[in-house]
């Protein structure tokens, strides 16, 4: 609750977004000083090399302004807010302190070619550091602020189940008649989240959660699937909450053992 409350400020104005992220990293680091435990652990060999991550989930994002826009064509059905994710990347903790890089992928899962629906996919990267607030040796807690990039796709599908064969066949304006409607856009992303893991007894991998939110540095506007700049198209600002299961084990299957 606390989180969802600190982000809702954060999306009220890109000056204070920025504000807000410089804070955590000056918090992040003056929590270094704490860390004498953990610091001992690292030193005697309990921290080891960075750690291989993968994870599953769901996000959750709203591009009011171009469902608002494409719900204006009957033929065509908005997207769901909802997209599955999976991700894979990388993890280490030096001092308490953590970085982290994370590739995602994502889908709607939605869509059917012959009907009148819709879909969404993202691809996404993105870097960021934390600090392990908890001194437990088997316990993990960790805020995370970091930038990142985005892209996404929107697929239309019309409802074909009317259009004859012969006429696709013999008309060029019957097949384009037929094809989805595609746009896309990017955006240069902030990133603020907060991580739980539980580490294994025998090994150093882990079981875990994140959540967080990522938001966009700026307005964009949706272009052709062939980056084509499209008159009075709709400008959308990226805004997404998120939450995945996430499990580290080490790098190239070799866990670090204690």
């Amino acid at each position: 609750m606390i989180i969802i409350l600190t982000l809702k400020q954060i999306t009220n104005t890109k000056t204070q977004v920025m504000k807000n992220v410089i804070l955590i990293l000056l918090c992040l680091a003056s929590l270094s000083i704490t860390a004498q435990d953990k610091k001992k652990d690292w030193k005697s060999g309990k921290m080891g090399m960075p750690m291989m991550t993968n994870g599953v989930g769901v996000t959750f994002v709203n591009f009011d302004a171009l469902n608002s826009r494409i719900s204006g064509f009957p033929q065509y059905k908005p997207l769901k807010n909802s997209i599955f994710t999976i991700s894979a990347g990388s993890m280490h903790e030096m001092h308490n302190f953590i970085s982290q890089m994370t590739v995602t992928a994502g889908s709607t899962l939605t869509g059917d070619p012959d009907k009148r629906s819709s879909a969404a996919r993202m691809l996404g990267v993105g870097i960021d550091l934390g600090y392990d607030v908890i001194p437990a040796e088997r316990v993990m807690v960790y805020p995370l602020v970091g930038i990142g990039f985005e892209k996404y796709h929107a697929v239309f599908y019309k409802d074909v189940s009317a259009v004859d064969f012969d006429d696709v066949a013999a008309s060029p304006s019957a097949q384009n008649s037929i094809r989805p409607v595609k746009f896309k856009n990017s955006f240069m992303t902030y990133r603020l989240g907060l991580g739980i893991a539980f580490k294994s007894p025998k090994n150093s991998n882990s079981i875990g959660i994140q959540a967080g939110y990522v938001g966009g540095f700026k307005d964009r506007s949706w272009n052709s699937t062939d980056d084509q700049l499209l008159t009075g198209a709709p400008v959308d600002q990226l805004h997404r909450f998120g939450v995945s299961l996430v499990l580290t084990g080490g790098m190239m299957g070799m866990g670090c053992k204690k």
